[in-house]
């Protein structure tokens, strides 16, 4: 399989240019107000029609409601819910019935005592996307551009694509993958000249060298 490369946290016309151009697969869209990267919906309409098709959408948000949700839907149109929050099984059963997108559930790792999680989300969710554990002191879950322990995932055994973020920059993208064997990868931070700032060049040089190390990529 083609490894898939996610830029996330996009929120100018500009830098979405930028990762479109230089070949990402998907485009991330924060629609969480503690977040720096978060957009108004008007925002995410005017991004969302830039795409035209050329990588998919995903609205990341975190525990949100229904009504939410709905905004979201209609302002993005997106090809993919990402859910970064404490969403249950039954809440990601409730949201994929309900809006009829593919669902990608956030998972936060710090020790093997969080893949036990798995199971229950692998039987609702279309992907899975591991990201370190926030800071007990966190405002917002992520990994804050810091990485967990890649090695957590060496022996999985999981069905579904999976996605690694967390902590990921152009010169260590080639190790995540080479020790996860992940599908897909995920930055956004990491491709930041300051916190919410997307860097160009920064953008260009992470989607080269995740190409550079697709040989690596097994699912």
């Amino acid at each position: 399989m083609t490894l898939l490369v996610k830029i996330c946290g996009l929120s100018t016309r500009e830098t979405l240019e930028v990762a479109l151009d230089a070949g990402a697969d998907m485009v991330g869209f924060v629609f969480f107000p503690p977040s720096p990267r978060h957009l108004s919906l008007e925002a995410g309409r005017d991004l969302g029609r830039q795409v035209k098709r050329r990588a998919l959408k995903v609205a990341l948000t975190v525990d949100a409601d229904d009504a939410t949700l709905d905004n979201i839907m209609d302002a993005l149109s997106p090809d993919i819910l990402q859910l970064h929050g404490k969403e249950s099984v039954a809440r990601l059963r409730d949201i994929k019935q309900r809006f009829g997108r593919p669902v990608m559930k956030a998972v936060p790792v710090a020790t093997a005592a969080d893949l036990a999680v798995l199971p229950g989300y692998a039987a609702v969710a279309d992907r899975i996307l591991f990201d370190a554990r926030a800071p007990k002191d966190a405002t917002r879950p992520g990994g804050l551009g810091a990485p967990f322990d890649w090695h957590l995932l060496e022996n999985l055994d999981l069905k579904l694509p999976y996605m690694v973020s967390g902590g990921l920059h152009a010169d260590n993208v080639a190790e995540a993958l080479r020790v996860t064997r992940a599908g897909g990868v995920d930055v956004s931070s990491g491709v930041e000249s300051a916190s919410g700032v997307k860097d160009p060049e920064m953008i260009k040089a992470f989607i080269r060298a995740a190409r550079a190390s697709q040989e690596l990529s097994v699912r």
